[in-house]
């Protein structure tokens, strides 16, 4: 596996190494020693997800203000745009945004660690993403953050302004509103 950096702090794409052959393809997605030492972290998953998408499905930005859940992402079929935001008040990279393209194709995997607000829009018919997340989730602690948010001006590559969203994604807060809610908790 290769871990590279991203423009975010601690942030990082994970590209397998895809064996392929006439039959098929073979790739190891997660190899917990490797992931640990690349990360620097001690970092267990307990907990494995999977959705499935139709085109130009957003779904997020969510976080957890407590039990906050580090996530491990890639599309098994279909592809998606992932963006994470930064919502670690001391880190270097604070309020900033970061958009990536995973696909079934790529094979590339995203690790976003705790601290961060994370959605994804889907680019194709069809889109299955699964992740592991390093913490339950808690519906009483999860704040959305608004997709559109103007602060953010997130560049989503949709043709359309209104993506399929959920109705509590269309309630996010603003940028602002989050971090206020972020100093409470």
């Amino acid at each position: 596996m290769k871990f590279e950096k991203t423009t975010l702090q601690d942030v990082l794409i994970i590209q397998p190494i895809v064996h392929g052959d006439p039959r098929g393809f073979f790739i190891e997605t997660f190899h917990q020693d490797r992931f640990c030492e690349a990360t620097q972290t001690k970092t267990k998953f307990i907990q494995d997800n999977h959705s499935r998408s139709a085109k130009n499905v957003l779904r997020g930005l969510h976080l957890q203000t407590r039990k906050p859940q580090g996530k491990l992402i890639r599309a098994v079929q279909g592809a998606i745009f992932d963006v994470v935001v930064d919502l670690r008040e001391h880190s270097k990279t604070f309020c900033q945004w970061e958009g990536f393209e995973l696909s079934a194709e790529n094979f590339k995997q995203l690790w976003v660690p705790p601290g961060f607000a994370h959605g994804f829009l889907t680019q194709s018919d069809h889109t299955e993403v699964v992740y592991k997340v390093t913490d339950e989730y808690d519906p009483e602690y999860e704040l959305t953050l608004s997709w559109n948010d103007p602060e953010l001006s997130i560049s989503w590559p949709i043709a359309s302004d209104q993506p399929k969203i959920s109705n509590k994604d269309a309630k996010g807060l603003t940028l602002s509103e989050t971090l206020k809610k972020l100093v409470n908790n």
